[in-house]
């Protein structure tokens, strides 16, 4: 191992606060790991193009998978099929004694390690780039198995459940579905030493007590309803310690612990009560990275840094009490906090706060957002990816332009944005488009061929967000659009903004 210092310039990270468990740093004097550099360069030369947006389909990876199993590094076997008959995949790389099993997307709408672990696919199969001796140790050592992508069917429309409407995830104990069922066959053939049972959480999950989303959680599951630690169960605590340190450094203060509730149902639970030391690993959220690259090469670089750990031992030296200290995620985030608006009437004057959040609807391989009123109250706690003190301003009803526009080319970024200064928040247009994806747009208007639109008249909870804050000489100061934050003060705003035709 020493010659991979010298050959990587390997850089020994600091222990980041953690202290060396009983075991002595001496038995793990050969325990190395690359640094934040060298890891962004792997992945950044081994990152999957085919692969950028979250909604990908099943044929997708099918296409990649064909490829690898062409360069003969990685050996893919089809294991099974999905309910409509799409085919399910194992990669398996390495010829050592340790088992361990990787599986995603049992959750259709959880994409964003599938796109991780093709990263590592490719990485395992390169070569003359200064890293052989790491493949050589995961492959010497361990035998890892991939199942990229269990729920091919709930892929195929970006949805949870699988084509029974099941959550795949809370059939461990029953196995009444035939991808649950096919997980839990390839559990008890491989038996793994170690699990990694990756998804993807909710963005609006924060930080306890900072105003922080919780980028990555990190969970080592119950694995009985007491949540003892055993052996197994300790040993995916000492690797989550080593992964929240090497993710401190890239998203300080971003991590935090998922639920640990038992679950009889649950397949990380059951896959720790079956002897494999497992880990869960969710993506959350990352202000400016919608479709989760940033969070992927996280992903990348986590899961590696772990196999590595295992391949050596060297996890073992992290102190599992240090866990513990990894905070539990809370819910308290949104995607836009509006605090102190006036959205009283004459009669009756009310100051408020109003949270908000944007919900997702998929067509085809992209989709568009539906901002809504989430809470409106005494909202001190609550926090957004964006907010605003709205004191001294107050609630404006948005116009709708009596202008009409042929389709959605003919209107510009600048010339929307314009509209939008002006108090119009939404155009007529004479087409929606042949097909429904046409019918998205980046716009900062609604475009609508209906014979009406109606903006918000009133703010009502669950109700729609498309309103400007205004001061008393009538200036407007901010634009609500569709559950987005628009700070009219500032240039044309290039936001992403995901809209469609009404």
């Amino acid at each position: 191992m020493k010659s991979l210092l010298v050959l990587l310039a390997i850089t020994v990270i600091a222990s980041c606060g953690t202290r060396p468990s009983s075991t002595s740093d001496s038995d793990f004097s050969k325990a190395m790991k690359l640094d934040t550099t060298q890891f962004n360069t792997l992945h950044e030369k081994y990152k999957e193009p085919a692969l950028f947006y979250r909604r990908f389909k099943h044929s997708d990876i099918d296409s990649l998978i064909k490829v690898h199993a062409q360069n003969k590094v990685l050996l893919v076997d089809q294991i099974g099929k999905s309910v409509q008959g799409r085919s399910i995949y194992e990669l398996t790389y390495g010829e050592g004694d340790i088992n361990v099993m990787l599986w995603s997307q049992m959750h259709g709408d959880e994409p964003t390690a599938t796109m991780a672990l093709f990263d590592l696919f490719n990485y395992l199969e390169g070569k003359d780039d200064g890293v052989s001796e790491i493949r050589d140790l995961l492959k010497n050592k361990l035998r890892i198995h991939f199942i990229p992508m269990l729920n091919p069917d709930g892929a195929e429309i970006y949805n949870r459940r699988n084509a029974q409407s099941i959550d795949l995830n809370r059939d461990a104990r029953a196995g009444q579905t035939v991808e649950g069922a096919l997980l839990k066959a390839r559990a008890k053939t491989i038996v793994p030493r170690y699990g990694f049972n990756l998804h993807d959480q909710s963005i609006y999950y924060n930080v306890p007590g900072t105003k922080n989303p919780v980028t990555i959680s990190l969970l080592a599951p119950a694995y009985n309803e007491a949540r003892e630690i055993n052996d197994i169960r300790e040993g995916a605590m000492q690797l989550i310690v080593g992964m929240n340190e090497i993710l401190q450094q890239y998203i300080p203060d971003a991590v935090a612990k998922y639920d640990d509730t038992y679950t009889p149902r649950g397949f990380g639970d059951n896959f720790q009560s079956w002897g494999a030391s497992t880990v869960l690993i969710e993506s959350g959220g990352l202000k400016g990275d919608p479709e989760k690259q940033e969070i992927r090469r996280l992903n990348f670089i986590i899961i590696l840094n772990a196999l590595i750990q295992i391949a050596e031992g060297s996890y073992k030296r992290y102190e599992a009490a240090h866990y513990e200290d990894i905070p539990f995620n809370a819910s308290l985030l949104h995607d836009v906090v509006i605090r102190n608006l006036s959205v009283g009437t004459d009669s009756i004057a009310l100051k408020t706060d109003i949270a908000i959040r944007r919900g997702e609807t998929t067509i085809g391989r992209d989709y568009f957002v539906r901002g809504r009123v989430e809470d409106i109250g005494d909202l001190p706690e609550s926090i957004g990816y964006d907010e605003v003190d709205a004191e001294g301003l107050h609630f404006v009803a948005a116009k709708v332009s009596n202008d009409v526009v042929n389709d959605i080319s003919s209107l510009t970024i600048e010339q929307a944005y314009a509209l939008l200064k002006q108090g119009f928040m939404a155009i007529s247009v004479k087409t929606r488009g042949a097909t429904k994806e046409s019918s998205l747009h980046g716009l900062p208007i609604h475009l609508f061929t209906q014979k009406q639109f109606f903006t918000t008249s009133s703010i009502d909870l669950g109700g729609t967000t498309n309103f400007y804050l205004g001061d008393s000489s009538g200036n407007l100061k901010y634009a609500v659009f569709n559950g987005y934050l628009i700070d009219l003060s500032k240039d044309v705003n290039y936001l992403t903004f995901k809209n469609r035709v009404h």
